[in-house]
């Protein structure tokens, strides 16, 4: 399974994007809002907590520990195997795909949501609606893991 974010709009404080699946080249789906955090110039700017990470294709697997995934053990009991977690980010760890509403919670992980809010207006940037988003997306990116599939995802920087 192929995954792609493509971020739309860059602000001060937060990232807003786009996740489709890309498996199908001919057949592209749409399956979220994306907020993340917002964009440093450089490498040596990484401030914890507070940047994206940087454009580029990365593996994702599900990762079975952690307080997101004992959180979502329970909330999303009838779905969850493991947090859809992003590896091999260079100087990134546990960059996660999880609900949240704005940059606040994403702590450089990618937040996907069924309704967006301009970032140019809200500071934080927002997405809503992110657990019945979550709960609609996970299952199939998880059931590719699960069968055994190599999942990527590509961020790309259109803003």
């Amino acid at each position: 399974m192929k995954l792609k974010v493509i971020r739309i709009s860059s602000e001060a404080d937060s990232t807003s994007g786009v996740l489709f699946d890309v498996t199908d080249p001919d057949n592209k789906k749409f399956l979220a809002y994306t907020l993340e955090d917002e964009y440093r110039d450089s490498k040596n700017e990484k401030v914890m907590h507070e940047t994206r990470i940087p454009a580029g294709e990365y593996k994702v697997i599900l990762r079975t520990r952690g307080r997101i995934h004992e959180n979502y053990t329970k909330r999303f009991a009838d779905i969850h195997r493991g947090t859809l977690h992003v590896i091999d980010v260079p100087n990134f760890k546990y960059i996660l795909i999880h609900c949240g509403n704005t940059d606040e919670h994403t702590s450089g992980c990618l937040l996907v949501g069924d309704t967006q809010k301009n970032n140019q207006v809200e500071k934080n940037g927002y997405i809503g609606s992110s657990s019945k988003n979550y709960a609609r997306i996970y299952p199939p990116i998880a059931a590719a893991l699960e069968a055994g599939e190599e999942v990527t995802i590509k961020y790309v920087d259109y803003a």
